[in-house]
């Protein structure tokens, strides 16, 4: 389904997103909706079904008169790659258009390896993806890639990330140019797992938050159906928010005091570590609480406290209707944590309404947000008209 409202009117583009998201189904109902005459909605809609967008299929209810005949987008021809890349692993998956996985590949990687090495990885995985499909490459019409930091949209370049040596300002689209004549967008994890939620689990929520706490600590905030970015793509980096009284705690990012030095998988682990029991990552810290041992589920739940601290800022500001906890530590006493805190210290009017959950699609989330992302630029009205 399309992420964002379209205004209704009479391009071709637009009587595809009409049809697209369920307010159309005939030529009949595009008449009453767009107020073009019979002749100008067959010529427009022939187009789009010689250019593969549509298909005919079946018939409605007569309502006198020959039956009207269904018009049905066709979600199946096309296909999207995606690749939701982070700081230890990635998950890359081919899709068609209307969202169904068709081949998908998870593995361990360390984006600090530098982008040649990483990208050249993804090329190759993508390829393999098609191969397994049964499917060509000219069958893609765009790429979404997620990656663990602040990235400018509108230039697709990553800018300053704590944890990706070597990527800042690096052409990822160039580097993974050839594999489709599609565009190749690049957006921060914590955003594309914010809008897998608010797509698939929550679609009537006008406004989401989103946290990945795992080896760092983002956020991603979707309002209206779209992505939030801020200026430049820093919104949502609650991770470098500086705290009271923790100077002493260095971060990945140089400074001492950020959130997410204090509170992320990686810095919990390091402090697990201190305390005698060797914890080599957030994901093993999580073994550790699941295990039941009692130090790393203190750790966990401080850690939620402190997030909980700085989100009541966030809910207070944004007022959203869904707060979504996702990462390695989000089904832990991490959740009960912010819990406690968030519902304390923020405003009871902020959150009335507030539902607080753990993220519902797992590894998923960025997958079907770097889905939706590529979806909604492809089949915009405006690109629909210019491709025709």
């Amino acid at each position: 389904m399309p992420t964002r409202a379209k205004s209704a009117g009479g391009s071709a583009g637009q009587l595809l997103w009409l049809i697209r998201s369920g307010r159309a189904r005939t030529r009949g109902e595009l008449q009453q909706l767009t107020g073009l005459s019979r002749s100008t909605v067959g010529q427009r809609l022939d187009a789009l079904i010689a250019g593969g967008y549509l298909r005919e299929s079946g018939v409605d209810e007569s309502t006198g008169g020959r039956p009207p005949t269904r018009l049905e987008f066709d979600d199946r021809r096309r296909l999207v790659l995606t690749a939701d890349l982070g700081a230890t692993h990635a998950r890359l998956s081919l899709l068609d258009v209307g969202g169904r996985v068709l081949a998908d590949h998870a593995a361990h990687l360390r984006i600090a390896d530098g982008p040649v090495k990483v990208l050249d990885w993804v090329r190759e995985q993508f390829a393999a993806l098609l191969t397994t499909a049964g499917r060509p490459a000219s069958d893609v019409c765009g790429i979404g890639i997620g990656v663990p930091g602040p990235v400018e949209f509108d230039t697709g370049r990553v800018r300053q990330p704590p944890i990706m040596p070597g990527w800042d300002d690096y052409p990822i689209a160039d580097h993974l140019g050839g594999i489709t004549d599609g565009p190749v967008l690049i957006d921060n994890d914590a955003n594309l797992m914010a809008l897998g939620e608010q797509v698939v689990r929550h679609p009537d929520c006008p406004a989401l938050v989103l946290v990945k706490v795992a080896t760092g600590i983002g956020a991603g905030v979707v309002v209206d159906g779209s992505v939030y970015r801020g200026i430049d793509g820093g919104a949502g980096d609650i991770g470098h928010i500086r705290l009271h009284g923790f100077d002493d705690y260095r971060c990945m990012c140089g400074s001492h005091g950020c959130l997410a030095a204090a509170a992320s998988g990686s810095a919990l682990a390091a402090r697990l570590t201190a305390l005698g029991v060797p914890t080599g990552s957030s994901r093993e810290l999580v073994e550790r609480i699941v295990s039941g041992h009692p130090e790393a589920a203190r750790l966990a739940r401080e850690a939620g406290q402190l997030v909980g601290e700085v989100l009541a800022t966030v809910v207070c500001l944004l007022n959203p209707g869904v707060l979504v906890i996702s990462g390695d530590l989000a089904e832990t006493h991490f959740l009960t944590g912010v819990r406690e805190v968030l519902y304390g210290r923020a405003l009871p009017r902020a959150t009335r309404h507030l539902h607080v959950v753990a993220g519902g699609l797992g590894e998923q989330a960025g997958t079907m947000g770097a889905h939706a992302m590529v979806v909604d630029t492809v089949y915009d009205p405006a690109a629909v008209d210019a491709a025709l």
